[in-house]
């Protein structure tokens, strides 16, 4: 390539000189992609924003745009960042600010948008019609810049600084995530949980060599805007690993009765990123390409009250939970999220897992809280020297004047009192600035009070600086004040394991992709997780039976035998018989439950945080279901008495501030046990109470004393093996740090009584001990801790009013070891 012109030509019209055009395409090319990683595409791996983001913020900060003050336009907010700090377009700064602003993109959103900033399925209005203000979140981000806390650089033309980092007081990369396509790499991150997240940082702070699975406890996988179901962990496992893995969500779906004789599938949750519109354009053209059949209507009753609801409504004769299977392999219901964790580190770009990107933020807030730690300690030091400066010419006041009045000017006065007082020039300074009102014999009292409080800070200050331990544990604080302030309960629920839908063109049949709706038994963990085991037939007789295959781990505290596409209850705290299908329960075969195994129960039914599931029951038992509640109230009801059809009804009319403690199906030839917390056991039998319909509200089942409560109820059928396991403790005793004192005793120690009386004693107390925490009565027991690990009972035989022997672990829950 050349550009060329004479030799004789006048100098205005420059020079002449050949270049190699690939070496120009090269070089040129190379400026345009540094200039695409580094300063507009990756995140930095420290406070997880890109250039356009953190200015934004800045900007915004410095503007005073913060949540207790009123929204101004985004166009002023664009215009000053495009101005002052980011020299490109409005339209990706304003692109910028709108995600940024997004609650369904952003797992924490850091700007409170107010008026249209898109949706799923639309685009934002306009910069010039929405207004916008700092979230509370981005003040966690950009606190305390004031203070010498990262390094400031120039903006592009060298007017303005602009941080070169921000201080980010939570991990914001893990937390929301973030997505970017530069040349030659991308990155695609997903949302996660900020409580998990903190809770591990502040683990590893700890404990730098903890390893990965460790961390996964805190952390067990991403935690997405919208909620949905993520289903299988390998992929995210190896993601946290080496940076790269693939994870598949589905949406949330349930069956619900739509009218008579008319079932559909409700969706409540969708896969992230993914709008109704989309799902619903999907769905109707699988149905016209004879792709998708049993779908009579598909509706979309969003609002911005009650949320995403999306009702698909199946055809008679159709079973809804094929037609959900075909659904996820045709449309997005389930989608795949590609993690990819490439941000810069040191100005490089690197791919990260989970414990790398920890490590890199945790060594960024080392470095601001030490940063912040030197400034402080300047700031007061500096006061200090001023304030016992001022001390010293308070205390001779009536001199300090003398010779201020007898110099000829202030350089002299200042000389002068610097050679009489042995004082700095900044004291003689700040002295001769000083107001007459502050010469009163309250301002020495005060300024006493100052240097006192000075000295104490500065004191703190250089031990904080001098030991490494106690910087750790000041980040560990304010992760925790972070996390308490901004963190929410985790969205999205995990299961580790389910079928995985093919996809494509190759995908087989619907019928093929179906899960075949055989035997299977449904398990409540005594940690509240719930999952389904595959029964085999017996090559004998022909009928179903559970391989032999004993729980390793944690303990059974129901279980029932159903079918994977038929429907199971569960009893609630509430009092309420909750209708759902094992369908999508994670399967394991036989009885191998290991630790944290299957769903949460309470999250898998979306359950409120104040209700738990307390035991399942078939919704075809001939027995009625019998109830215990904390205020001893018992009651058996018909299962009959939840209607086919209705996902949920309420099965006992509870008293105000009473709760269902113990359900369990109850024929008469049964006996009911209570426990009480003053460790009282009342045995009776259960022919005792009658069955009443589901609006009774129950009949007396024990008498308690005042200040008691019932703590355990259960029904058995008595026999030799059948024993009582009892736990006690100080009530005053924090959770999950002591482990009481327990005994196991046999049931026929305790004799029967009549219903509503007192019971017998069933423990008793040792020093220090004033209640039972925990009771169990049944065959088999098995303790668990709250992990879910096994913990080793007393040997059986102690007298049923016997003391308990101590325990070295914490006890959590207690079950059968075989269901």
């Amino acid at each position: 390539m050349s550009r060329a012109t004479s030799d004789s030509a006048p100098a205005e019209e420059g020079r002449i000189e050949d270049i190699d055009l690939s070496a120009e395409m090269q070089g040129s090319f190379l400026e345009y992609a540094y200039s695409v990683i580094y300063s507009r595409a990756l995140p930095d791996a420290r406070d997880g924003l890109k250039p356009v983001q953190r200015r934004i913020l800045f900007q915004m900060a410095d503007m005073g745009l913060r949540p207790d003050r009123g929204h101004v336009k985004s166009a002023r907010v664009v215009g000053e960042v495009m101005g002052k700090l980011h020299p490109h377009g409005d339209s990706p700064i304003y692109d910028a600010l709108v995600r940024l602003a997004q609650d369904f993109a952003l797992r924490v959103p850091l700007v409170d948008g107010h008026g249209n900033f898109g949706s799923l399925d639309d685009g934002p209005a306009a910069a010039r019609y929405t207004e916008a203000r700092l979230a509370p979140a981005a003040l966690a981000l950009t606190e305390n810049l004031d203070e010498d806390v990262v390094d400031f650089i120039p903006n592009y033309d060298g007017q303005f600084q602009q941080p070169e980092v921000l201080p980010a007081a939570f991990p914001n990369l893990l937390v929301n995530g973030t997505t970017g396509i530069a040349v030659g790499m991308a990155t695609n991150m997903a949302p996660h949980n900020l409580n998990e997240v903190v809770a591990a940082a502040i683990h590893l702070l700890d404990n730098p060599d903890a390893t990965l699975e460790e961390l996964m406890e805190f952390v067990p996988g991403p935690d997405l805007p919208g909620g949905g179901v993520i289903v299988g962990l390998d992929g995210i496992k190896d993601a946290y690993a080496n940076g790269r893995g693939s994870f598949r969500t589905r949406a949330k779906v349930s069956v619900e009765s739509l009218g008579p004789r008319r079932t559909g599938l409700v969706v409540t949750e969708l896969p992230y990123m993914v709008g109704p519109e989309r799902v619903i354009e999907k769905i109707k053209d699988a149905v016209n390409a004879k792709k998708l059949t049993g779908i009579a209507d598909v509706a979309d009753f969003t609002d911005r009250n009650h949320g995403l609801r999306l009702v698909i409504t199946i055809k008679t004769g159709f079973d809804p939970k094929a037609v959900l299977d075909q659904l996820y392999r045709l449309t997005p219901l389930e989608d795949s999220f590609g993690i990819n964790n490439v941000a810069l580190v040191d100005g490089q770009p690197q791919t990260l897992g989970l414990k790398p990107l920890l490590r890199v933020y945790l060594d960024h807030r080392i470095s601001v809280v030490t940063r912040r730690s030197r400034y402080r300690l300047a700031r007061k030091q500096e006061r200090l020297h001023l304030v016992e400066g001022l001390l010293i010419a308070i205390l001779d006041i009536d001199e300090v004047i003398q010779v201020i009045r007898s110099s000829d000017d202030s350089e002299q006065a200042r000389t002068r009192l610097i050679e009489v007082f042995d004082l700095s020039q900044l004291q003689a300074e700040y002295i001769l600035e000083l107001r007459l009102r502050r010469l009163t014999r309250f301002s020495r009292i005060e300024l006493e009070t100052a240097r006192d409080q000075l000295r104490a800070d500065i004191a703190a200050l250089e031990e904080l600086l001098g030991s490494d331990v106690l910087l750790r544990a000041q980040v560990a604080r304010e992760l925790e004040a972070a996390s308490d302030t901004y963190g929410t309960p985790r969205r999205t629920l995990l299961l580790n394991g389910g079928p995985v839908t093919p996809r494509g063109a190759k995908a087989a049949a619907a019928a093929d992709l179906q899960i075949a709706d055989a035997p299977c038994r449904v398990f409540l963990t005594a940690t509240g997780r719930m999952l389904r085991a595959e029964l085999v037939a017996d090559a004998l007789d022909g009928g179903i039976v559970p391989p032999a295959r004993r729980s390793k781990h944690d303990a059974i505290r129901s279980a029932v035998d159903a079918t994977v596409r038929g429907d199971v209850g569960a009893v609630t705290s509430a009092g309420r018989l909750v209708r759902f299908s094992p369908v999508d329960l994670p399967s394991v075969p036989g009885n191998s439950v290991q630790p944290a195994a299957g769903a949460k129960a309470d999250q898998y039914l979306g359950l409120p945080a104040n209700e738990h599931v307390l035991a399942l029951v078939p919704l075809d038992a001939s027995a009625p279901i019998a109830l215990g509640t904390a205020q001893g109230v018992v009651k058996r009801v018909a299962v009959t008495e939840l209607a086919p059809g209705k996902p949920d009804a309420e099965i006992i009319a509870l008293k105000p501030g009473d709760r269902v403690v113990g359900a369990a199906l109850a024929p008469d030839e049964v006996e009911l046990v209570f426990v009480s917390s003053d460790a009282q056991l009342l045995r009776f039998d259960a022919s005792a109470v009658r069955p009443q319909g589901k609006s009774a509200g129950g009949m007396a089942g024990i008498r308690l004393a005042d200040g008691a409560k019932v703590i355990m109820f259960t029904a058995v059928a008595a026999s030799e093996e059948s024993v009582v396991v009892t736990i006690a403790d100080s009530s005053q005793a924090l959770a999950g740090t002591a482990g009481g004192s327990g005994k196991v005793s046999a049931l026929s120690e305790f004799p029967a009584k009549g219903r509503a009386t007192g019971g017998v004693r069933a423990q008793r107390f040792l020093k220090g001990e004033d209640t039972l925490m925990l009771a169990w009565v049944g065959d088999q027991p098995r303790a668990v801790g709250p992990d879910g690990a096994v913990r080793t009972l007393p040997e059986a035989g102690a007298k049923r009013d016997a003391s308990g022997q101590p325990f070295d672990d914490v006890i959590g829950a207690i079950g059968t070891a075989i269901a």
